[in-house]
């Protein structure tokens, strides 16, 4: 598959069950293959977000990351960003932008700090299948 400049990657809490499942989501809506992802806790993550002189988030982050053109997102920024590029209707969730930030980023730490309870954690990351292998940086 070819990669092209406007490729992004996804950084994920690789233990979190919610997580998994939005990365199985963005793939399957994702055809031309343009999301890449890792391990938000990997040492390519960790050396990726330091190259780009982001700070690494803590242990057990609460924040999906989106890298897309040498910027870093977090939060409900990542997420409606990752939304922007699927295939359906999922760009409409974009529009939710306009929205202020400090009110979509309570919406989202709310779920965040209650994943592992609603969704449950892996004791570590999920090895992708061959299939899906390439779409994985770590």
């Amino acid at each position: 598959m070819a990669r092209s400049g406007t490729d992004m990657i996804v950084l994920f809490d690789g233990v979190c069950n919610l997580c998994n499942a939005a990365v199985l989501f963005i793939i399957a809506r994702d055809p031309a293959g343009r999301f890449r992802f890792a391990p938000l806790r990997s040492e390519f993550a960790v050396g990726l977000l330091a190259s780009l002189g982001a700070a690494v988030p803590r242990a057990g982050a609460d924040s999906i990351v989106l890298i897309q053109d040498g910027r870093v997102y977090q939060r409900s920024d990542a997420a409606l960003r990752i939304a922007a590029h699927l295939s359906g209707p999922w760009p409409l969730l974009s529009r939710l932008k306009v929205l202020p930030k400090a009110l979509r980023d309570a919406v989202y730490d709310f779920v965040a700090r209650n994943r592992y309870r609603w969704f449950g954690r892996q004791d570590a990351c999920r090895v992708p299948t061959p299939e899906l292998r390439e779409r994985f940086l770590a």
